[in-house]
């Protein structure tokens, strides 16, 4: 009769085989918590950085639409003429360089309608039917680049040139920073009138000599050459001549332009 036998060393082998794979389930949990930490961090780390970026990039397109709003606005502000009014005091004085005090009286309010070219340094004022009956209605151009004026009488249908006045006469630039301050309210002009007197002397027969601006305003009319009397600092000296008056601003006062006829 045989006994049977066994050998140790197979006995051995199964209980490792099954510690290896015991030791093969088993997972470091110290090494994943450290991995998971370090994901959670760069996640973190990559919103902040994604937030950062948008807010970056808001404020772009803000800074940059307000720019591009402000640069059409005022684009279209020279292209659009400003309607403007003032009120002023009457003044019985001619002064071109003295500013005198203003005397208690009536207010009278002028409108105009004002469009600026910067790149051509013209101004195009319209002066429309003033309230009160001694003053005409007038088309004006200052033209700084040839350095004239055109006054053109809309009751008369006719033409007048005459050097430009910069004593008088803000620049383009100038005068509509004063319009944007007056309709803001944060300036007040000074509410006087000074009288300019002027005298038709030799007709001009070629307006288109005189530039683009003025040949459109006085193109198919009557048009003359001014010159300026001599100013008396006082009463204005009344004459019998045959005058025409336009009322209008270019500057922090009214000016009474009188255009007589020798």
């Amino acid at each position: 009769m045989v006994k049977p036998t066994f050998n140790s060393s197979l006995g051995q082998k199964e209980p490792k085989k099954e510690e290896e794979n015991i030791e093969a389930l088993i997972v470091p949990v110290e090494k994943d918590t450290d991995e998971v930490i370090n994901v959670r961090r760069q996640s973190k780390a990559w919103c902040w950085c994604m937030c950062l970026g948008l807010a970056l990039m808001l404020s772009g397109v803000v800074v940059g639409g307000a720019y591009l709003y402000r640069y059409f606005v005022f684009q279209d502000d020279l292209s659009r003429p400003f309607i403007c009014g003032v009120d002023y005091q009457e003044r019985d004085f001619i002064f071109p360089d003295i500013d005198l005090p203003t005397p208690a009286g009536a207010l009278r309010r002028i409108e105009e309608r004002i469009q600026f070219l910067e790149n051509e340094q013209v101004e195009l004022i319209n002066v429309p039917v003033p309230e009160f009956a001694d003053s005409d209605p007038a088309d004006i151009v200052h033209d700084f680049h040839r350095k004239l004026t055109a006054y053109l009488d809309l009751s008369l249908n006719k033409c007048y040139v005459i050097p430009l006045n910069t004593s008088i006469v803000m620049p383009p630039r100038d005068f509509r920073e004063l319009l944007i301050n007056i309709k803001a309210g944060t300036y007040l002009p000074q509410s006087y009138l000074i009288h300019e007197q002027m005298v038709v002397t030799d007709r001009i027969e070629n307006v288109d000599q005189l530039g683009y601006f003025i040949y459109s305003v006085c193109r198919g009319k009557e048009t003359f050459k001014l010159q300026r009397r001599d100013s008396i600092i006082g009463i204005q000296k009344r004459e019998a001549l045959n005058c025409n008056t336009i009322c209008h601003f270019e500057n922090t006062f009214v000016v009474k332009t009188v255009i007589c006829q020798q």
